[in-house]
């Protein structure tokens, strides 16, 4: 028995289509949008003049010669800067930034700050990120478009419904009702995503080719995190943001992790375990509230220079993590994997020692096929993910035909 597609139901799911291949494509003629969504050309011509109509997407020049071409040159279609804009904020061990995108994905201002998280009380957190939010949309003006989202990435663990913070290693204080708190400020809809979830929702959106139906990104940082994608989803749990693959246990009772427990992954192969087992040899010191990036470059030469205790420092890093991959790969199949942020400029000091580990697993059968990427610097691409993740709430908001996105709302002052 067939099952019939309401017609309403069928041009927003066309719209939805039109717009992501415009999204994904910069700016494709409408030839090149046809020939990725299947439509036809008669189709994707009305989609495309309703929605430039509606001041969503608008007529560019197409980016080959003329000259190459044969006939009527080509028109690009491009999203429109000023349909909408969205803010994207990043709060992670003592550091705040925020950006103002609009809805072609340009950065129209943005502002970072240094905070001593860990000594903040959970309202003022809360009241940095209004504040911040608050001098960006007002230095923007009439240069941006209507505020419609507000995307936030924390460290640490978020719940499932992406409303708060549930718990930080960068803060004390549990359950930070951050989306409650800047929605009831600016009048728009707040989500509150974990950090390394935001990553993984980048590259996806980098390189597709690579990172799309399952892979894995980790963050190498003051803490290890994880961004996991399986079967093109992303992974998250039933009550909270899920993977915390820094926490998971490498040694049982073994060295003390800044989440109070002991035995981590992070409690090996974060940046403070890296530093204390190269400076002080002791598992059981109190783990340091922050390092600088210059520490661990320097640790990192050190290892590349002698075998010593810097060297050493890296190999118990990179097994910690290598047996913890390994565990995940006995659940299911090696995927590609992104290692992220400062420690990954020491990569090539661990990897021997990761890809050994892994090896000695029961997931280690393919370790050999395993591939990694290494990007030395996590905040673009946490900004990037949450821009996407908020760029593509508004895609779908303006999916249903006959929408005015520019529509009486509470904008953010």
């Amino acid at each position: 028995m067939s099952v019939g597609i309401r017609h309403d139901d069928l041009r927003k799911r066309n719209r939805a289509m039109v717009i992501s291949a415009v999204r994904r494509a910069g700016q494709p003629s409408r030839t090149e949008i046809a020939a990725t969504t299947g439509l036809s050309h008669s189709t994707i011509s009305t989609i495309s003049s309703d929605l430039i109509a509606e001041g969503i997407l608008a007529e560019s020049k197409g980016s080959e010669p003329a000259l190459l071409k044969r006939g009527r040159p080509q028109v690009g279609l491009a999203l429109d800067p000023g349909a909408a804009t969205i803010v994207a904020v990043v709060l992670s061990l003592n550091s705040l930034s925020a950006a103002v995108i609009d809805y072609a994905g340009n950065t129209i201002v943005a502002e970072t700050r240094r905070l001593v998280t860990q000594r903040m009380q959970a309202e003022a957190l809360v009241e940095e990120c209004i504040g911040m939010v608050r001098r960006l949309t007002e230095r923007c003006g009439e240069a941006a478009g209507t505020v419609l989202r507000i995307a936030v990435a924390v460290q640490g663990v978020t719940d499932s419904g992406s409303r708060k913070l549930l718990w930080s290693p960068i803060t004390p204080h549990d359950d930070i009702p951050f989306a409650d708190r800047l929605e009831r400020e600016f009048g728009v809809p707040v989500t509150v995503e974990n950090d390394c979830n935001m990553i993984a929702e980048a590259l996806r959106w980098r390189d597709p080719s690579r990172y799309r139906d399952d892979f894995i990104a980790i963050l190498l940082s003051h803490g290890i995190g994880m961004g996991l994608v399986v079967k093109g989803e992303l992974f998250t749990g039933t009550q909270s943001s899920g993977a915390e693959f820094g926490h998971m246990i490498h040694r049982p009772d073994g060295a003390l992790c800044r989440c109070g427990r002991r035995g981590c992954i992070e409690a090996y192969a974060g940046n403070y375990a890296i530093w204390r087992n190269a400076r002080l040899g002791d598992e059981n010191a109190e783990p340091l509230a922050d390092l600088s990036d210059e520490d661990i470059i320097a640790l990192a030469d050190a290892a590349r220079d002698h075998d010593g205790p810097e060297r050493e420092a890296f190999r118990k890093a990179g097994e910690a993590i290598g047996f913890g991959l390994g565990s995940m790969f006995a659940l299911f199949d090696p995927a590609p994997l992104a290692f992220v942020g400062v420690g990954a400029t020491a990569f090539d000091v661990m990897e021997p020692y990761v890809r050994a580990a892994i090896a000695k697993t029961a997931g280690g059968t393919h370790s050999r096929a395993i591939s990694f990427d290494t990007m030395p610097n996590e905040v673009p691409l946490i900004r990037e993910g949450c821009m996407m993740r908020a760029l593509l709430y508004v895609d779908d908001e303006i999916f249903a035909p006959g929408t005015a996105l520019r529509r009486a709302q509470a904008g953010v002052a």
